[in-house]
């Protein structure tokens, strides 16, 4: 726990409390103390929401795990950890069907030099984000102020936030950024505008709350609710397509409505995978198995 940096945590805490970042170093930290050989590690993006304090410790305790004989694989975007790495596989060269090939594999020197890879371009600094000069002020001086705010390790601090401008919260791993925005903020918002039973985290009051009239929360929670769920019809994109195609002259020649073309009712679905398009196959004493659905 020390050598992630997670010396600051008392043993009693609620894991449904801690970061993501928290979490994920708490993973690695047993995987130090077994002391395993020859095994494959694999992570996927590891760095996310992490300082670069963080990140250094984390990519410390990587290395540490890769020099005793292990091999670590990282799915990654984060600079730092890409030249840290010995070896670099850049896939490409787009996103979607533009991507799938291998663009460059090999040291970070390679990943520079090769001229079609967009990762390169960034790492020589050929492409950048711009910084902007001006920053935009407070709209009409109005704040969203939060006062005493002692949820976790947090201090009753008192936070004033610019409305109408662009806020980043930061802070290394544990600093209380979360439990700031999301414990005691957010829920105390939802509590106020939607009757949330959440209880927010422990504050004495909140000013300027009347300067806005709702708050919206986007995460990384998975979208829907149900299985079937996917980006057309959690955007509402889905419907126009069905009523494309309800409105075919085959469509209501056989008199289908808007409902017969929707995988989550029973009459537009195929009924073996119930709209999934998977099979899912248990296996005793192994994990299910889950194969396409055949059904054409």
């Amino acid at each position: 726990m020390v050598s992630v940096g997670l010396d600051y945590l008392t043993l009693d805490r609620r894991v449904g409390t801690l970061s993501g970042g928290e979490a994920e170093r708490i993973r690695l930290a047993t995987q130090i103390g077994s002391g395993l050989v020859g095994v494959i590690y694999i992570l996927d993006e590891p760095t996310i929401g992490l300082h670069q304090r963080d990140n250094k410790r984390l990519l410390d305790t990587l290395k540490g795990l890769r020099d005793m004989g292990n091999t670590i694989i990282v799915v990654e975007h984060d600079r730092s950890t890409i030249e840290a790495a010995d070896h670099i596989i850049d896939l490409g060269p787009g996103a979607g069907e533009h991507g799938g090939e291998v663009v460059v594999s090999g040291s970070l020197q390679d990943v520079i030099d090769c001229e079609a890879s967009l990762t390169g371009k960034y790492l020589k600094n050929e492409l950048k984000i711009s910084i902007p000069t001006i920053r935009r002020q407070p709209r009409d001086n109005q704040y969203l102020e939060i006062i005493g705010a002692e949820e976790h390790n947090l201090k009753k601090i008192n936070v004033k936030f610019p409305l109408g401008t662009f806020i980043c919260i930061t802070g290394v791993s544990g600093s209380g950024k979360s439990t700031l925005v999301e414990e005691t903020l957010y829920r105390a918002l939802a509590r106020y505008f939607y009757k949330s039973r959440t209880k927010p985290g422990k504050y004495e009051r909140m000013e300027g709350i009347h300067f806005i009239d709702k708050v919206i929360v986007i995460d990384q929670s998975p979208i829907g609710r149900t299985p079937r769920s996917n980006p057309a019809t959690y955007t509402g994109l889905f419907t126009p397509i069905r009523q494309l195609f309800s409105q075919i002259e085959e469509a209501r020649m056989r008199g289908y409505q808007l409902g017969r073309f929707s995988f989550n009712v029973r009459r537009g679905r195929c009924q073996r995978c119930k709209g999934e398009g998977m099979i899912k196959i248990e296996m005793q004493f192994l994990p299910d198995v889950y194969v396409p659905c055949d059904v054409s």
